[in-house]
């Protein structure tokens, strides 16, 4: 390999994670040449058996990162970085799914942050697995928390010093969140001045390097909180009170910001198609369900999670571990491959 490894986690054992990552080592070998899964070789294997590949789908364990360049095409490259006594029930929540998955997080995030890896993919995780993990794991809601504990220890910082957002982009839209995984009720208490400002330095920055913006000063629009953006205060004062003056202080700064929008049209004008270029080149939204149900509306198949603001790069699919087809051989790895694209791309 001319570049250090690509690490994929294998995600939630008992949803669709190690099955993408399987069709993906069938299908796709010349784009997953150079990747290595890091996760449990049973449930790789229990995966692969899925397939029914005409030759069988060989996966193998490999003692350390060095070994994966002798690895062949079309064979599964798997570090064996976590504690499965028995492959765990399809489609059904797991304390030891949970735990397995973070392990293979943690490991794969300081295995990049070391230099060892050059970016890392995860595969979906369950979040009701984490917490019925219990102890350290259960103290993170998803990934993108997990992730900035490690990066912030990594750089001996405390975690309110590293500031995230997650993005996900596909090839007409992208969207990054001010909030990401709270209660609506706490992510409407966290649309603040300092975060929405934060937001939009974070954005500007990760969108102007190479995120597919129009160049390095990356149009971004900004949703509102409020239906019509407020109505001038009509249907709340956020807008005005908030979002407005830190709209007015990025552009002190000299980033091309606009807005607030009505949340209800600003990503259609934000979407590019063949047809008609979109008017920005990436909506900042206020809350989880705001930016994310317009790309997923777009289709899962191309989306891709971004978590910006990290000292390392980190994609995933934009679906979840798919608990109802889970086992069954149908999962589509359109995202996963979408998502190891773009770590391949931020990452050289």
């Amino acid at each position: 390999m001319t570049h250090p490894p690509l690490l994929i986690t294998m995600g939630d054992a008992a949803g669709i994670g190690p099955e993408i990552i399987a069709k993906a080592f069938r299908d796709a070998p010349a784009e997953m040449a150079g990747c290595v899964v890091v996760g449990d070789v049973a449930t790789l294997r229990r995966a692969a058996a899925l397939l029914a590949a005409p030759l069988g789908l060989p996966v193998a364990q490999l003692a350390a990162l060095a070994d994966a360049s002798s690895v062949p095409p079309r064979c599964i490259p798997v570090l064996q970085k976590c504690e499965l006594t028995a492959p765990v029930p399809y489609g059904l929540v797991s304390p030891l799914a949970g735990k397995a998955a973070a392990d293979c997080i943690v490991w794969a995030a300081r295995a990049v942050l070391a230099g060892q890896a050059s970016a890392m993919v995860t595969a979906p995780i369950h979040k009701e697995a984490l917490a019925a993990a219990g102890g350290w794991v259960a103290g993170f809601p998803g990934h993108t928390e997990l992730l900035q504990a490690e990066a912030a220890a990594f750089l001996g910082k405390p975690v309110s010093e590293l500031p995230v957002r997650m993005m996900l982009a596909n090839d007409e839209l992208k969207t990054v969140l001010v909030s990401i995984h709270l209660s609506l009720r706490h992510a409407i208490a966290a649309v603040t001045f300092d975060n929405v400002l934060q937001t939009l330095r974070i954005t500007h920055q990760a969108v102007g390097a190479g995120l597919g913006s129009s160049g390095s000063r990356p149009r971004i629009a900004v949703a509102g909180l409020n239906p019509h953006a407020g109505e001038g205060g009509l249907f709340g004062d956020e807008e005005q009170a908030i979002i407005a003056p830190a709209i007015a202080a990025a552009r002190a700064e000299g980033l091309d910001v606009s807005g607030p929008f009505a949340p209800d049209t600003v990503f259609m004008r934000a979407r590019s198609t063949p047809a008609r270029p979109g008017e920005f080149d990436v909506v900042v939204a206020m809350y989880h369900d705001q930016g994310l149900i317009p790309v997923k509306y777009l289709g899962v198949e191309q989306g891709v999670n971004v978590t910006l603001g990290l000292p390392l790069v980190r994609t995933s699919p934009d679906h979840g571990t798919a608990f109802d087809i889970a086992g069954s051989g149908r999962a589509d790895f359109s995202s996963l491959l979408a998502a190891i694209r773009m770590a391949r791309r931020l990452a050289h």
